[in-house]
């Protein structure tokens, strides 16, 4: 006999339900695994990077490195039904768009990462025992997987993006690109102290 007492959503609430998920694509259903642990599924989806009505809200390090806001995430995940909760892992594959730190040339490239999360059921033990901040929560049997893809983008950014590891950068003195201005380049350097002695001298 079932001991499980959490209530059920009426088909009017599991309805509008379904409405809020489909107008978020990164919101995935968990009812075909039904609660019980070793049933599995893998789900593929590509979805809009956020940022596109606010930049802030871009993932990445705006201004520096992200996912541009029309800019597809593509993802491959396996949702696996635990005791506890939903085991989601995977990967999360995306575009990359920002500035060389040193030369500021526009970067272009791609990015893949790892994901991998526990959505606890809101009844279980680890519900009981954690923070929502630790571990998230399945709510209405369904999950939110961008703060997770958002989080594993970031820790695998650098702080500081170059467009090769040994981009020479900017000339302090002229701003131009040490790559395309050749080794001989260079600037003479006045004592300060000779400037006005200059300033009287013909320029020849």
């Amino acid at each position: 006999m079932s001991t499980d007492r959490t209530p059920r959503p009426s088909r009017h609430e599991a309805r509008a339900a379904d409405a809020r998920a489909a107008a978020n694509p990164w919101v995935f259903s968990t009812r075909e695994l039904a609660r019980r642990p070793g049933i599995m599924r893998t789900v593929a989806r590509t979805v809009p990077g956020p940022g596109a009505d606010d930049p802030e809200k871009a993932i990445g390090l705006v201004g520096v490195l992200a996912v541009p806001p029309d800019s597809p995430v593509e993802l491959d995940l396996r949702l696996e039904s635990v005791t506890e909760g939903v085991y989601v892992s995977g990967t999360a594959r995306a575009r990359l768009a920002g500035e060389c730190s040193r030369c500021l040339d526009e970067l272009d490239e791609e990015i893949e990462v790892r994901v991998e999360e526990l959505f606890a059921y809101p009844d279980s033990v680890t519900e009981a025992t954690t923070d929502e901040d630790e571990i998230p929560r399945l709510l209405d049997e369904r999950f939110d997987i961008e703060p997770t893809v958002r989080d594993a983008i970031v820790l695998e950014l650098p702080l500081a993006p170059l467009c090769r590891d040994d981009c020479p950068g900017l000339c302090q003195e002229c701003g131009g690109r040490r790559a395309d201005l050749g080794p001989d380049h260079g600037h003479e350097t006045l004592d300060p102290r000779w400037a006005a002695l200059r300033e009287r001298l013909p320029s020849d």
